[in-house]
């Protein structure tokens, strides 16, 4: 995904709402071995790519005046009120020292459970995202969570998810969190002894 940028020599609070008004973003590139570099995006390109779940967790190709960098999305800072994108930074890849991304997961087989088909249960999502730790060149744009043979009363945990070659997952020693879990409402559960 490539993203377009200029350099931005103005700085400061002046500037950057001046910027704004005419329909840039201001932003920052850093890391690597070179300097921080300020630049000016397009608002409105940024805007819709900041829609798309691929622009967060992907290594996008940065074009500076025609110099191109690869790059993450660190963080971005939108208006309390207004749908408006107040300023971006991006951090420079080193594709030879791994990096520490949070990644979504996509869950699948989630109605064809056994907790859910026969056991009336609900899936709820304690995490939607992993922190992971990988090379640039294995960064997977999503990882996905089988849910299909979880029964009710069951959870399933980060050590049970299939990671693609080369991720790992970035947890504390001995830590193995609930990824989802299928859970039967109390309604179902009085219904079922009665009957």
């Amino acid at each position: 995904m490539e993203v377009i940028a200029n350099k931005r020599d103005v700085q400061g609070k002046g500037a950057s709402r001046r910027l704004r008004r005419s329909g840039k973003t201001p932003g920052v590139v850093y890391g690597g071995d070179q300097a921080a570099v300020s630049i000016e995006l397009d608002h409105n390109a940024l805007f819709y790519a900041l829609k798309r779940e691929a622009f967060h967790a992907s290594v996008l190709s940065l074009d500076i005046d025609g110099v191109k960098e690869s790059v993450l999305l660190r963080a971005y800072v939108m208006h309390p009120f207004r749908m408006e994108v107040q300023h971006v930074d991006f951090q420079r890849v080193d594709k030879t020292h791994k990096l520490h991304v949070c990644v979504p997961l996509h869950f699948i087989n989630a109605d064809v459970a056994p907790g859910v088909k026969l056991g009336g249960g609900k899936v709820s999502h304690i995490m939607t995202e992993l922190n992971v730790a990988c090379l640039a060149d294995s960064l997977p744009e999503f990882i996905v969570v089988d849910l299909a043979k979880l029964e009710a009363g069951h959870s399933i945990h980060v050590a049970d998810i299939a990671l693609p070659a080369g991720v790992e997952a970035v947890l504390h020693k001995g830590d193995n969190p609930v990824v989802a879990t299928i859970t039967v409402p109390r309604g179902a559960a009085t219904e079922e002894s009665a009957a």
